[in-house]
C-alpha cells in the first residue's frame, strides 16, 4: 500500500456515486484493482473489528459471474472501488451500512479530533449539529499513522432530486444551521462544497440500496424504491473534515493560507497567496453551492438570489456572517407563501411541453399531500 493511495478524494462518501447497470464503470474485467489490495489484505482484521466487507474482498472470493452469461458489472461482487481510501461495509452487530475512510494522521492531523468533537456529548445530541457522526475509530495495526474512521453510509444531498420549493427551504435551513453550529464552536470547515454535504438516506430508502450502484437494490436485482422528502423528511450532514480547523477565540481573527478544496472558484484564493480568514470562505462555499446547484439549474428559488449574491461577494469582508445569513434566511422563509412552498422546482432545461406535463402531474401530487396533511416544508 502506497502513501499515494490515501490521498484526499472529493468526498468522504464518494462510494455513493451512481452509474449505469448496463455498462461498465471501469475498464476492467471485474478483477480486484491495485487500489483494492489494502481492503482485501485487511478484510479478516476488519471482520474481527466488527465490520464485514462485501464478498469481493474476502480471501476466498470467486467471482459470481464466472461460468455464467452475466457481465461482471451486472453482479453485486463486480462493483469495484471508486476512491482508494473509501469503502462501504456492514456493521456486524446490527447490519447497519457504513463507510470506512482511512486517513493518514500526519497529513490530516485534525480530522479525528474535530470529527470526534461533534460526535461526542454534549454536542452530538444538539439538534443544530449537522456534522456526520463518527461511529468508530480503528487504528490500523501495521501502519503507524493510519486510522480508519467508521461513519454511517450517506447519500449525495440532491439524489433523488428536490421536487418542491418547500423541500429546498428545508435543505437551506439545515445547512445554514449546521454551518452556524460549527462556526459557533470556532470550527471552519474549509471545504463545504456540494460533494461534502450529504443526507441520511434511510427515511427515503427504508430498504436501502447497493452502496456502489445506488439506484439499485442491495442485491442488484431490481431498481431501488424511494419516497419523497415531503412525505419522509431527512437530515443533511457536513462530511470530510480533512481540511477543517478549530480556532481559539481568544487568539483573535484566524488567518490561514489558501488551500484548494473541491470548489476551486474562491475569489480570495485567485488573487493572492496571503493568509485570510477561513470563516468568510465557508460562507462563499455554501453560497456558491446554492448558486450553482439551485439558482443556475432550477426554477422556483429566485427569492434566494439577493442573499446568495452577498454570500459570494468577491471581497470576503463584504460577506455576511453565518448569524446574519441565518437571520436573513428566516425572514425570506417567512415571506414565502404556502402555495409557493408546494410549487414544483422545475429544471431550467425542460421544454415547454415537458414542463406542462410535469406541472399537471405535480398538481395532483400536491393535492394528495394537502389531503394527507403533509407540511409544505418537511421537517425531521
Amino acid at each position: 500500500m502506497t502513501r499515494k493511495s490515501c490521498a484526499r478524494g472529493t468526498s468522504s462518501h464518494s462510494a455513493s456515486v451512481p452509474h449505469r447497470l448496463d455498462s461498465p464503470h471501469r475498464a476492467t474485467n471485474g478483477e480486484l484493482l491495485p487500489e483494492e489490495e489494502f481492503w482485501h489484505n485487511h478484510q479478516k482484521w476488519l471482520e474481527e473489528q466488527g465490520y464485514m466487507l462485501r464478498s469481493r474482498y474476502k480471501p476466498d472470493w470467486t467471482p459470481s459471474w464466472k461460468g455464467t452469461n452475466k457481465k461482471y458489472w451486472q453482479c453485486e461482487d463486480g462493483q469495484s472501488i471508486l476512491v482508494p481510501h473509501l469503502l462501504d461495509a456492514t456493521r456486524i452487530s446490527d447490519g447497519q451500512m457504513v463507510v470506512l475512510k482511512r486517513i493518514l494522521t500526519t497529513q490530516h492531523p485534525y480530522e479525528v479530533e474535530i470529527s470526534r468533537l461533534f460526535s461526542e456529548e454534549p454536542l452530538a445530541s444538539d439538534p443544530r449539529n449537522h456534522c456526520v457522526s463518527i461511529l468508530d475509530v480503528l487504528k490500523v495495526e501495521d501502519e503507524s499513522d493510519m486510522v480508519i474512521l467508521v461513519m454511517p453510509l450517506l447519500r449525495r444531498y440532491d439524489s433523488p432530486r428536490f421536487e418542491t420549493v418547500g423541500e429546498a427551504l428545508d435543505f437551506f435551513q439545515q445547512i445554514f444551521e449546521g454551518l452556524q453550529f460549527m462556526h459557533q464552536h470556532q470550527v471552519a470547515h474549509r471545504d463545504c462544497m456540494n460533494l461534502n454535504i450529504m443526507m441520511d438516506p434511510k427515511p427515503l430508502y427504508p430498504e436501502m440500496y447497493h452502496p456502489r450502484v445506488i439506484d439499485w437494490s442491495r442485491d442488484m436485482r431490481r431498481p431501488a424504491k424511494h419516497f419523497s422528502r415531503t412525505t419522509h423528511p431527512t437530515r443533511y450532514y457536513f462530511i470530510d473534515f480533512g481540511l477543517s480547523r478549530k480556532y481559539n477565540a481568544d487568539e483573535g481573527q484566524p488567518r490561514e493560507p489558501p488551500i484548494q478544496g473541491g470548489d476551486k472558484s474562491v475569489p480570495e484564493f485567485q488573487r493572492s497567496s496571503e493568509p485570510c480568514d477561513p470563516f468568510p470562505t465557508d460562507i462563499y462555499y455554501i453560497g456558491n453551492l446554492i448558486r450553482e446547484d439551485f439558482l443556475q439549474k432550477l426554477c422556483g428559488v429566485e427569492f434566494m438570489k439577493p442573499l446568495v449574491e452577498d454570500m459570494v461577494a468577491d471581497d470576503p469582508t463584504n460577506r455576511p456572517t453565518i448569524d446574519n445569513v441565518l437571520a436573513r434566511f428566516r425572514q425570506i422563509h417567512a415571506s414565502v407563501g404556502h402555495r409557493k412552498r408546494r410549487s414544483r422546482l422545475a429544471d431550467q432545461r425542460e421544454s415547454v411541453a415537458r414542463q406542462a406535463r410535469r406541472n399537471v402531474k405535480h398538481a395532483f401530487i400536491a393535492i394528495g399531500h394537502i389531503i394527507a396533511s403533509h407540511p409544505a416544508v418537511p421537517t425531521v
